[in-house]
């Protein structure tokens, strides 16, 4: 399918590749109605690259205490892989000053609300203000 040029964006993420296949995206865009993503930064950058109004929203945890938790909560994962995440976790967020927002998943139903804040703003042709993650991300790289 990459050979082909079948997929709207791919990489490979923690050790496995992954990607979006490029029917079903094109064919929603030509509708009008808006696509949502659930990518990387890899595959935001390609993203970007081929549609200049998109929206890039990178998504926070609120510690890296509850990162932790919550890849050891899956109980799907053996230990090597819950520890490559967290080495991979670093690497994935310093690429989050390339996105457009920041949105901290400390409650799920807040950062939905916030997200869908974005996007309404920006079907108004509104910029919405950005708050700054500094403090939250410089403790995440700490990882």
């Amino acid at each position: 399918m990459i050979e082909r040029g079948e997929f709207f964006e791919h990489a490979v993420v923690h050790g496995d590749l992954k990607g979006t296949a490029r029917g079903p995206v094109e064919r929603t865009l030509a509708t009008g109605k808006d696509v949502l993503l659930e990518i990387d930064w890899q595959g935001a950058n390609q993203v970007r690259l081929k549609m200049k109004d998109t929206i890039s929203i990178f998504i926070l945890p609120p510690s890296r205490a509850e990162l932790e938790r919550r890849l050891r909560s899956r109980a799907s994962d053996s230990e090597e892989t819950i520890l490559r995440r967290l080495v991979d976790a670093r690497r994935d967020l310093e690429h989050a000053g390339d996105f457009d927002y920041i949105v901290v998943n400390d409650d799920f139903e807040t950062a939905l609300d916030e997200i869908c804040a974005i996007v309404e703003h920006r079907r108004r042709g509104e910029a919405r203000p950005k708050r700054d993650y500094a403090p939250l991300l410089a403790d995440l790289l700490r990882i």
